[in-house]
């Protein structure tokens, strides 16, 4: 254990402890208000641990290994004591596991059990990255005096929601998850799951995409059978929204996001929605994708500094609310908030020729492209979350040499320009079939040629066979494209596996057999002006 110590503390880039020497009350039993019992284990330093701050952290992933080595113990060993629970119905507690929906009534309760203990002293921080955030959202406004702080990373307060709309339904993290969740408590379960990673892969393609899951593992998975039986406005998954909650949480936030993090849409709204109600929060975020080194070496930093400040009533170190790793310079930036001021919406313009500009397009015909979902366009790089594959900044040059993608790019800039807050896009849009996708995404093309994703997003349309303005909201961003580069957006229908393919039928997404051809067009001419709307400030 202490060569874990040592090794996390130079990964995560960590001051030397206070203490290694800590003790650990195992499979403490903290009653529910149905009866149920969850387990929670207790790290505190050996000695002087009565009293410390202590940090809460509920995870549906288990106790021990790597979860303790690298979330638990760096934060017991600098300060804090740490309860860190099993939710329900994982790893010995008890109920039964339901993904998501019980988090509030049991994190209230242990919360209340909690602050009655002796050793607990009068301040508590929440703690946690991904579910773990989210089972912080889940609390908010009902909090006891208690908690002194909230530092969710790579989380937002409507979990998982952004990724079961009709319109743009998240396969690859869906089915992923579905399958983690369903097998991690078997014998050997990280190698099960990189031994299945092949049958993952083939799962994908699976029709009925009810069968995905047996598919890969045998049997079928209960969260992915619910996420592609009920959309997100379904009542079902009501019970996951706490977004509402949030302005009128009084409790002091910190949030670590990243720029290709699947939640970072939602994080950004609940750190608008808590700045906009005047509450005392910060936003970081860095270059990172969900699962990144990155984010847990800042959210730990912040649990030192934001988190034990404010357990002891003191002023944590001073910084601008929002702090931005601006991508393209490379640099980390300050901005007093999100969006950030002085930035102007500009529209830049799809052109005949696959130019970009802000100049309106003239009189020209559509592009147009075929979309076969029996070879879908393929997801390279950006928003992804899954075991083995790449994420965040990837070379594009074969993505866009394919068929079914189009390009539009600008001239060589003549200075830098410099792209923060959120990016939107309108393609005007004609498909063979009522039913299609648009996939949006913005580049960043070097002197050499080199098209490098910034961002992207996709939509989904209903009567496609008439045309019609697509609106796609692609992910936030702060990039500087430096003088001499080109700005490049491409437009496609899919992004497969990050989401499911559309078969082109209008079929339920559980049990569509049938796979369609399309033949799309994209349009650009003064009755319907497709552009990528980018808030930009000319840096000179």
């Amino acid at each position: 254990m202490k060569l874990s110590s040592h090794l996390v503390q130079r990964m995560l880039h960590l001051p030397p402890p206070l203490t290694r020497d800590l003790a650990v009350e195992r499979d403490l039993r903290v009653p529910m208000r149905d009866g149920a019992e969850l387990l929670a284990d207790r790290w505190a330093p050996r000695s002087g641990g009565h009293g410390l701050p202590t940090a809460l952290v509920r995870i549906p992933y288990g106790r021990s290994g790597m979860i303790a080595a690298q979330l638990v113990r760096p934060l017991a060993e600098r300060g804090y004591q740490v309860l860190v629970q099993s939710t329900r119905g994982t790893f010995g507690s008890g109920g039964d596991f339901d993904p998501l929906r019980c988090e509030r009534e049991d994190g209230l309760d242990t919360l209340d059990w909690l602050v009655k203990q002796p050793w607990c002293g009068d301040a508590v921080v929440l703690y946690g990255g991904s579910y773990l955030g989210f089972t912080q959202w889940a609390v908010a406004g009902q909090l006891p005096p208690q908690v002194k702080a909230m530092i969710p990373s790579v989380s937002e307060s409507a979990f998982t929601l952004e990724f079961l709309r009709k319109e743009s339904f998240a396969l690859e993290a869906t089915l992923g998850w579905g399958l983690q969740v369903a097998e991690q408590e078997r014998r050997f379960a990280l190698l099960r799951q990189l031994l299945r990673i092949r049958k993952e892969r083939h799962a994908w393609y699976t029709l009925p995409l009810s069968q995905a899951d047996t598919a890969a593992i045998g049997r079928p998975s209960d969260y992915f059978q619910n996420v592609i039986t009920h959309d997100a406005d379904s009542p079902f998954w009501q019970v996951l929204d706490h977004s509402h909650r949030l302005a009128d949480s009084t409790v002091p936030v910190s949030t670590v996001g990243g720029w290709y993090d699947i939640f970072l849409p939602g994080q950004i709204r609940d750190y608008r929605t808590l700045q906009d109600a005047g509450r005392s929060a910060r936003l970081t975020v860095g270059p990172w994708a969900h699962i990144s080194l990155g984010v847990g070496e800042v959210a730990t930093a912040e649990a030192l500094d934001f988190g034990l400040a404010h357990a002891y009533g003191e002023r944590p170190t001073d910084r601008a609310p929002v702090r931005l790793f601006v991508m393209g310079e490379e640099q980390w930036r300050d901005f007093p908030s999100w969006p950030p001021p002085g930035y102007e919406p500009r529209r830049f313009h799809l052109q005949p020729g696959g130019a970009l500009s802000v100049e309106k397009p003239a009189e020209s015909a559509p592009d147009g492209y075929r979309y076969d979902p029996a070879d879908p366009t393929p997801a390279v790089g950006g928003v992804r979350m899954a075991v083995g594959v790449k994420s965040g900044r990837v070379d594009n040059t074969t993505l866009e040499a394919r068929p079914d993608v189009l390009v539009y790019t600008t001239a060589a800039l003549d200075q830098d320009a410099e792209v923060i807050g959120e990016i939107n896009a309108e393609i005007w849009f004609r498909s063979s079939l009522p039913y299609a996708d648009v996939f949006v995404r913005l580049c960043d093309v070097d002197g050499e040629g080199r098209s490098t994703n910034v961002c992207d997003g996709l939509t989904g349309l209903t009567g496609a066979d008439q045309t019609a303005r697509a609106e796609v909201r692609l992910w936030p961003t702060a990039y500087r494209f430096k003088r001499g580069h080109r700005i490049r957006l491409q437009v496609s229908s899919g992004a497969f596996p990050r989401y499911n393919r559309n078969p082109g039928t209008g079929e339920p997404r559980a049990t569509a057999t049938a796979l369609r051809i399309a033949h799309q067009q994209v349009f650009h001419d003064p009755a319907h002006p497709s552009a990528v709307v980018l808030p930009v400030r000319e840096a000179g």
